[in-house]
């Protein structure tokens, strides 16, 4: 095991990860910019090194700044969180090269499947369902309309280097198809520094569905269930659950042994997770993300399992914590991240919180690294933090979490908690009966 870890990030996920390290008894160091000094893991770190003035590329984002606060404190291994390095496999090789442990998928997974078109085909070969599309990218030389035919409009236009509805673009018809591709590429070079893109079925009303995998790397791999991330805003999830309303048992065993078996042939080393679209009774693959979730609590709340913490262990060199036939769900649970945001506008809303109190209670937890009197900086994302509710069935789950919503109090800045207070009363959210396109919908007053 290590002795002593350094903590590549900030905000609640870095507090996540201090809080696992101390228990397992390994030493920690916070890194963080001139803007977090008084960030709540720099205050309970045994260690901390300020790496930079606010910009992320000067400070989270400087490999330098990291290895030099690695040496200075004599860490032996880095964990880095999700976001900034925790997908950067020349940075998981540089580690290595100086002696250091990362936590976290081998570089080659990294690569792998940060390369969506070689992610796909990676999919195809191991036996995981993929969304009808093109074998690689769409290049000058190629004619596209065919492809697009062949596939079946409407198609989506999707940058092959990265994610977040970034250099994604939707042609409803072939007279959409030039725009969408240009568009698409234009923003896939802005955003990525690569222009290459490829094209996708676009389904309707699909559900997001995830699996949560953890590997040992030795073959060894097993899954812990999905979450249901269908409620986006602009490509980004605010609402996850587990179990999902939408797979019932056979649904679930099928996809969820399709990818454990996967990874065991990938010798996948740590947790992951593979992202699917869900309709008609078929799943199709979208992307796999090497690193631990932001919605991970979920899957911890019914499993009773870890995450961050046999993350670390695996990372050591230990083995799977239990066999997949001792893997049990256990009720239901649901997160929702509240974001420093007008609920309305989502204009971001950086400043100093006057008034905090979280929910409490069985079955409430909030992980959140904010306290009364913190000033959330405006350089980095907007998260506060994130209410995660577990109860013995989704009914119950959905009463806990409106008690706990109506609870919780944060003063001095706008949140999106008046958003998550509405949603929690919906018929459609009670009902389960939502999709992917459903919340832009019901922000624009279109729900159908």
């Amino acid at each position: 095991m290590f002795d002593k870890i350094l903590i590549a990030n900030r905000g609640e996920i870095a507090l996540r990860v201090l809080r696992a390290c101390k228990e397992l008894g390994i030493a920690t160091v916070a890194v963080h910019s001139t803007a977090d000094a008084d960030a709540m893991h720099v205050r309970l770190a045994d260690e901390s090194v300020c790496i930079g003035p606010p910009p992320s590329k000067e400070s989270y984002l400087n490999i330098p700044a990291l290895l030099a606060a690695c040496e200075i404190t004599g860490a032996e291994a880095v964990h880095p969180g999700y976001g900034f390095l925790s997908e950067n496999a020349r940075f998981a090789e540089i580690l290595a090269e100086h002696n250091l442990g990362f936590i976290g998928p081998k570089a080659e997974h990294i690569r792998l499947m940060g390369d969506k078109i070689e992610a796909k085909k990676t999919a195809r070969r191991l036996g995981i369902p993929v969304v009808p599309g093109s074998d690689g990218a769409v290049g000058p030389s190629d004619d596209a309309m065919a492809i697009a035919r062949e596939i079946g409009f409407p198609v989506l236009v999707k940058a092959a280097a990265g994610g977040g509805g970034r250099g994604m673009k939707i042609a409803h018809r072939p007279d959409d198809l030039a725009l969408a591709l240009s568009t698409a590429a234009t923003e896939a070079k802005s955003a990525f520094g690569d222009a290459s893109v490829y094209l996708e079925k676009y389904l309707q009303k699909p559900r997001h569905i995830e699996i949560q995998v953890l590997g040992d790397g030795r073959g060894g791999a097993i899954h812990l269930g999905e979450r249901d991330c269908s409620l986006q805003r602009r490509h980004q999830k605010v609402w996850e659950e587990s179990p999902s309303p939408a797979l019932d048992a056979a649904a679930r065993a099928r996809i969820g042994e399709t990818v454990a078996k996967a990874m065991q042939e990938m010798q996948y080393l740590g947790v992951g997770t593979i992202e699917f679209l869900y309709e008609d009774g078929e799943f199709y693959f979208i992307e796999m993300n090497t690193r631990i979730q932001v919605e991970h609590p979920v899957t911890e709340m019914i499993t009773g399992i870890d995450l961050v913490l046999e993350q670390i262990r695996i990372a050591a060199g230990g083995d799977l914590p239990v066999t997949q036939d001792q893997v049990v769900v256990n009720g239901h649970a649901i997160e929702c991240r509240i974001n420093a945001e007008n609920p309305e506008t989502f204009r971001p809303s950086p400043g100093k919180i006057l008034q905090y109190h979280p929910p409490g209670g069985l079955g409430v937890r909030i992980d959140s690294a904010v306290y009364q009197g913190y000033v959330i900086p405006p350089y980095y994302d907007s998260l506060v933090g994130k209410l995660i509710v577990h109860g013995k069935t989704r009914a119950e789950c959905l009463m806990r979490l409106r008690r706990a919503l109506d609870e919780m109090v944060v003063d001095g800045i706008e949140t999106t908690l008046p958003l998550f207070r509405a949603l929690v009363r919906d018929h459609d959210i009670i009902d389960g009966d939502y999709h992917i396109h459903w919340l832009e919908h019901y922000l624009s007053g279109k729900v159908d």
